[in-house]
């Protein structure tokens, strides 16, 4: 979160001894394979509100299948993004939450479990202290992987499951699930150098699943049960949510660059014109309309093809990818049932006609998603393709509304997320002398919520 440099008077009788604070600013960065997104929302000292004011971008080089392959050319996309944002708010941008994907994200579910005594009794902050200690103590991570999200999935107390926040609960045994989502630690340092290069200061870092999903997904289908199914450049992410949290984040290095070589590879074309009849075919074609030639040329030299054999190739691939990968993904979550289906994001999405086909392959509702907050974005930049970074603004508030909906932990990595004043509530681990991550940081943060919500 970032103020603006100055203050300003109050305005009537008085106003040269009354001065009152700006209000702050949230930005939120989404670093795709296809472009760098920053997103700036000003808030209200006084009624905690947040307003999207701008939304900056820029075409993004230097990353590949989520991964950041060049790092100068990634940081220039950045500063771009940025600059681009700067323009459009006429604010200084020092600060970022920073939304990223990768092709090696793991998530592990733990259960931790204590004992409140052999008489029923109320659930203290300590008690939650020891079981969530006793969850993270089952979670082995490597030498070169760090956990950069620890969500509580739920509580439970004597059986009873789906409980939210057991504090003041009355029982003699608590339990709760956690989900904690692993990356290899140079992938991280990579986005941490990148951001700090282009001049910003990491004020905290999300997982582009997740950051996708609070950008499009209602409270309703995240109690019902849905996936939110982000198809990017390079990867797409899948974030499967049930009673309300999420049950599995998950990244599949499958995207839409991969249809795109399809295309090229099979048909014997250009990349470029390739990307270009991709955008441009509906996978709802009339089937009169298959039988129709596209033809074109590059460098002098004549292509043709049907739009049958565009439909095909692209069919293949989704079919993969749905039928596939992305079910696999929802089985693993442990989720047996979406009534709300799937929540489709992420440039392919616009393809038109994707939602039936994606439907009949997966059998489930699918829906092409908006952001949630469409209406509070600058008109030509409110499609599904800034969702994600919409989403980081929505992660940056519910993470101060309640400590124990995200725990994020301090990671073992040069210069990510500052930990200040305004981070202690929910980037506050401390690291044992052992180099081991702790709780305490977490815990600390956690009651000092708790005193001010109750």
């Amino acid at each position: 979160m970032t103020r603006r440099p100055h203050l300003r008077k109050r305005a009537g009788k008085g106003a040269d001894d009354a001065v009152i604070a700006e209000p702050e600013l949230l930005v939120g960065l989404d670093i795709g394979a296809s472009k760098v997104v920053v997103v700036v929302a000003e808030r209200d000292g006084t009624s905690g509100e947040a307003q999207i004011i701008g939304i900056g971008q820029a075409l993004s080089r230097g990353i590949r299948k989520g991964l950041i392959v060049n790092l100068e050319q990634a940081v220039q996309s950045v500063r771009h993004a940025v600059e681009d944002a700067k323009n459009m708010v006429g604010l200084p941008i020092v600060e970022a939450t920073v939304s990223f994907g990768g092709s090696d994200v793991t998530s592990i579910r733990s259960r931790g479990m204590i004992s409140l005594g052999r008489v029923p009794r109320q659930t203290t902050i300590q008690d939650i202290e020891r079981v969530i200690e006793a969850a993270q103590t089952e979670v082995n991570v490597a030498s070169n992987q760090c956990i950069l999200h620890t969500i509580p999935v739920e509580y439970s107390i004597d059986g009873h499951s789906g409980i939210d926040d057991p504090l003041g609960m009355t029982g003699v045994r608590l339990e709760m699930e956690l989900q904690s989502i692993i990356l290899p630690t140079a992938v991280v340092q990579n986005v941490v150098t990148c951001v700090q290069r282009a001049g910003l200061r990491v004020q905290g870092m999300i997982i582009k699943p997740l950051a996708s999903a609070l950008g499009v997904l209602t409270n309703e289908e995240a109690l019902a049960g849905a996936s939110v199914v982000d198809v990017g450049g390079g990867t797409t992410g899948v974030a499967v949510y049930a009673e309300g949290k999420p049950k599995r984040l998950s990244v599949i290095p499958v995207g839409g660059d991969h249809i795109t070589n399809d295309l090229a590879c099979v048909l014997r074309i250009p990349i470029s014109k390739a990307e270009a009849v991709k955008r441009e075919v509906s996978l709802d074609e009339n089937p009169e309309s298959l039988v129709d030639e596209l033809e074109f040329e590059n460098r002098g030299k004549r292509f043709v093809c049907t739009v049958k054999e565009v439909v095909d190739v692209i069919a293949c691939r989704l079919e993969e990818l749905f039928g596939t990968l992305v079910s696999k993904e929802i089985a693993e979550s442990g989720v047996t049932m979406l009534p709300a289906g799937i929540v489709l994001t992420g440039g392919v999405a616009k393809t038109d006609g994707i939602d039936q086909f994606i439907s009949q392959v997966v059998d489930l509702p699918v829906r092409i998603a908006q952001p949630l907050d469409i209406h509070r974005m600058p008109p030509g930049r409110n499609g599904l393709e800034y969702a994600a970074a919409s989403g980081v603004i929505r992660y940056v508030l519910e993470k101060e509304r309640n400590a124990f909906r995200y725990l994020e932990p301090v990671l073992s990595v040069p210069g990510a997320p500052v930990s200040d004043d305004r981070t202690k509530r929910s980037s506050g681990v401390k690291k044992t002398p052992q180099g081991r991550t702790s709780f305490q940081g977490i815990i600390d943060s956690i009651k000092k919520a708790l005193k001010e919500l109750f």
